[in-house]
């Protein structure tokens, strides 16, 4: 099943301890349902220094969330919106935001 959401959308966490906070698509995983959101569900990982100019320590990075916890942010209608596809007059399809009906992209 394609997903509606796509790496490089805004979108708005619903659910989870993150609940509310926009970010930007950093990654989609269509198989396992997950997205990375920039600055959303940050964990600590440890890293060893590679080579002798790479630093090592704890680092903070993004984790994967599940694809129903986020929805598009139209930023029109200023919250979160679900996603529809139509067939554009050129025959094409395109998404639009079912909030404020306006065209987000073409799908491919």
């Amino acid at each position: 099943m394609a997903q509606k959401i796509r790496k490089g959308d805004t979108v708005i966490v619903i659910a989870g301890n993150d609940k509310g906070k926009t970010g930007r698509v950093l990654s989609v995983d269509n198989d396992k349902q997950r997205v990375v959101v920039e600055k959303v569900k940050l964990v600590k990982r440890h890293q060893r220094a590679r080579s002798a100019n790479q630093q090592g320590g704890v680092i903070e990075k993004e984790a994967a969330i599940h694809l129903s916890n986020v929805m598009l942010f139209d930023a029109k209608a200023g919250k979160g919106a679900r996603v529809g596809v139509r067939i554009a007059k050129d025959g094409s399809k395109e998404r639009f935001s079912r909030a404020s009906g306006e065209t987000l992209s073409k799908k491919d």
